[in-house]
């Protein structure tokens, strides 16, 4: 059984890829089950009906996803196409402690099967353009990083899944920072996630950003088994059709050879699982 559980489409601000065209890849690939997660990133975007002016950058507009547009489309997806295809609906919440009251009134708005929660920014600072890491040594914009996740996760709770949870060292240009100093947070954030019945996602993005570990890393994934950790779903991060569903047989190998047996989709919040 191969799913992909962190699928973005033309309704993220970062994709020009039609919903329509990934669910029909996503049949033509052999996917038996995709969700759809599409970006909201409070803080630095605005939403389309919020009454701001729309910013722009190289001639796209900057903004969250048109929440009833979105979720109109899903439904037709789920009509026509899901006797080939298990559709489900989420969303990718890149939050920011200050931005949690936005989300909680989001999340009251719609049903969901899975929330991603990601750290996309921190003090509406962007990773990408080094903004956040600009003026910070590589040890204080890791420790901000992992701080920020923390106090997170220990005040939000509707959310399934840790998205990509060392997506710091994907934009780290001073090169891997090492494990041991970040752990004690890993290990705070871990412990939270597992208590609160929530989980981790394995993103197989890291084969693309020519990284030379797994996104999260290896150490991570390690750390969340010994603690007891059993929530996995697999994601690709997509944005093109050649991202869909890539690497998703390698990911379940290679959470195997750690000691996982199952992974997991999700229904109306609930994690479901399935024997690796």
């Amino acid at each position: 059984m191969l799913v992909d559980y962190h699928v973005h489409t033309s309704f993220s601000d970062d994709s020009v890829y039609p919903m329509e065209s990934v669910v029909v890849d996503a049949i033509a690939k052999g996917l038996s089950e995709i969700c759809f997660t599409d970006h909201v990133d409070y803080g630095v975007k605005d939403d389309w009906d919020s009454g701001k002016e729309i910013l722009y950058r190289d001639g796209d507009p900057i903004a969250n996803v048109d929440y009833p547009q979105y979720m109109e489309e899903i439904a037709r997806m789920q009509r026509q196409y899901g006797d080939r295809l298990a559709i489900k609906t989420g969303l990718e919440f890149g939050m920011q402690v200050h931005t949690i009251p936005q989300f909680a009134r989001l999340f009251q708005r719609y049903r969901f099967d899975c929330i991603l929660l990601s750290v996309h920014q921190v003090e509406d600072k962007e990773f990408w353009t080094q903004d956040f890491q600009r003026g910070r040594t590589q040890q204080q914009y890791n420790e901000r990083y992992y701080e920020e996740m923390l106090a997170l996760v220990r005040q939000y709770k509707d959310y399934s899944v840790l998205a990509h949870m060392d997506l710091i060292t994907r934009y780290d240009e001073a090169g891997l920072y090492p494990f041991e100093k970040i752990r004690p947070y890993v290990e705070e954030i871990l412990k939270t996630v597992i208590a609160d019945g929530k989980g981790l996602e394995f993103n197989t993005s890291y084969h693309r950003y020519g990284l030379n570990d797994t996104t999260p890393s290896m150490d991570i994934l390690r750390l969340y088994r010994s603690l007891g950790g059993e929530i996995l779903t697999f994601g690709s991060d997509s944005h093109k059709p050649e991202h869909l569903g890539a690497y998703m047989a390698e990911a379940q190998e290679v959470v195997k050879s750690l000691g996982f047996s199952s992974f997991c989709t999700y229904q109306d919040m609930q994690p479901v699982f399935h024997k690796l």
